[in-house]
């Protein structure tokens, strides 16, 4: 069974998904790895990376998930906030809606990663409040994203 991995990481969160599926699966069946590139239509499976945009993948990725004609897909993705589920379910589930009645989704994976620096001094000058005090919190937990645990289980998705 051929794939390809396709991704678009604008901090390294999603690469580093990326790289742990390239680390799991047989080296010698990739077809494609890196950003999304009609190279990667050729492979039997398609693992599609995104970073979280105004709630769903970014407009790359979903450009490159309305092309696909006929695979298997194993959606993956991180975003800054998190870790509740029903959040990242959310999130998939936009996602999903870029993908051709054709194409089979075999499974998804996401978790928390980590925001830039500017982050939190954008939340820093914000009015002093319990929702500015959230979500420098939420960005202070995120700073160990994608950690060993997340890359564990994303392996562990990877191979089910």
């Amino acid at each position: 069974m051929s794939y390809s991995i396709v991704y678009s990481s604008r901090t390294g969160n999603t690469a580093l998904l990326a790289q742990t599926i390239r680390d799991t699966l047989p080296a010698s069946d990739c077809v494609y790895f890196g950003a999304p590139d009609a190279k990667a239509l050729a492979a039997d499976t398609i693992y599609a990376g995104f970073w979280t945009d105004k709630g769903t993948c970014d407009e790359q990725v979903a450009q490159f998930l309305q092309s696909l004609n006929g695979q298997k897909v194993f959606l993956f993705g991180t975003a800054g906030f998190g870790g509740a589920p029903a959040y990242f379910e959310q999130i998939l589930n936009r996602v999903r809606e870029n993908l051709p009645e054709t194409t089979e989704l075999i499974g998804s994976y996401m978790c928390q990663g980590k925001m830039p620096a500017a982050v939190r001094a954008r939340y820093e000058a914000m009015e002093d409040n319990p929702r500015r005090a959230a979500m420098i919190e939420n960005f202070d937990r995120a700073l160990s994203h994608p950690d060993a645990q997340d890359l564990d289980a994303l392996a562990n998705a990877v191979r089910r």
